[in-house]
């Protein structure tokens, strides 16, 4: 469905094709999807077709843009997003657009062959060897997001105790276990950041890219997809390159409940502004964190 474009974003769009591309003739403005930024596809008079970002209203509290544009300029070196022509300090950005750009859907990801290209892409940024030098630290935030649903008032789990013990306790048997590198992670691969251009896969969005444990990302594209077991067992194997161990089953799993724990708290923190609905999204997160505890336990 298209969205209505927001007319004080015209000038906005025109003054940054002039700036980026030397002219700001174009022949078709159209509004795309997201919900914190206004996007737009823009056909210029030459035929050439770009995407122009502007930020949404509060984003600056949001997201830190100079991390941001950080990882996004890595994701263009390596080839994992599009091309990006200009990244400004307030978040404005203007990329070259994908030839005949799919967005990704849960079904699309299910897909085997979608599945080998998004390990493909993980890999090449988890391996690539660069530290962006920005922090994604889950359980720091987590102690943050505490205190905000503590200073709000904000009831929580009668049982949250006890399964944050539960998660600790998993999270130490992993750190004895596994050396965990901090790589550059996109962190928020859900299914709409994920487009195909003629084939060719793309990650866009890298708003809360930073570093983190690379099996992160794995596991929270293998939640945001609802993939089943063997649809899991082919991304573990993709993106391994070989058959996972009883360990690897372990690493991935526990980044199941790192994700659903940290993502839990974020919505409870957005209970006094969202109301229901972000209880509602809790509920769903600790529900489904719960069933992954139990299923580290029967590993």
């Amino acid at each position: 469905m298209a969205r209505e474009i927001v007319k004080e974003d015209i000038a906005k769009v025109k003054e940054l094709l002039s700036n980026v591309l030397g002219t700001d003739e174009y022949t078709d403005l159209a509004r795309m999807g997201g919900l914190t930024n206004h996007t737009y596809k823009v056909t210029m008079a030459n035929g050439e077709i770009y995407v122009v970002r502007i930020p949404g209203e509060g984003t600056e509290e949001l997201i830190v843009r100079s991390d941001e544009m950080i990882s996004t300029k890595l994701a263009c070196k390596l080839g994992v997003d599009a091309e990006m022509l200009y990244f400004g300090e307030n978040g404005s950005k203007v990329t070259r657009y994908i030839s005949n750009a799919v967005t990704m859907s849960s079904e699309f990801l299910k897909d085997p062959h979608r599945i080998t290209q998004m390990a493909e892409i993980f890999k090449k940024m988890h391996s690539c060897g660069e530290d962006t030098k920005v922090p994604f630290e889950v359980f720091e935030m987590a102690m943050g997001y505490e205190k905000i649903i503590e200073d709000n008032s904000v009831p929580m789990f009668d049982d949250y105790k006890e399964i944050k013990a539960e998660v600790m306790n998993i999270k130490a048997e992993i750190d004895a276990a596994i050396d965990a590198k901090k790589v550059p992670c996109h962190n928020d691969p859900l299914c709409e950041n994920w487009v195909v251009g003629d084939d060719r896969m793309y990650l866009i969005d890298w708003e809360y890219a930073g570093m983190n444990d690379g099996m992160w990302d794995v596991a929270d594209v293998s939640i945001e997809a609802g993939f089943d077991k063997e649809c899991d067992h082919m991304l573990l194997c993709a993106y391994l390159e070989r058959e996972p161990t009883v360990t690897d089953e372990k690493h991935f799993l526990a980044s199941k409940i790192y994700v659903d724990f940290l993502w839990t708290l974020w919505a409870k923190t957005r209970v006094p502004y969202d109301g229901q609905p972000m209880e509602d999204w809790a509920v769903e997160r600790y529900t489904r964190l719960k069933s992954f505890i139990n299923e580290y336990k029967a590993l």
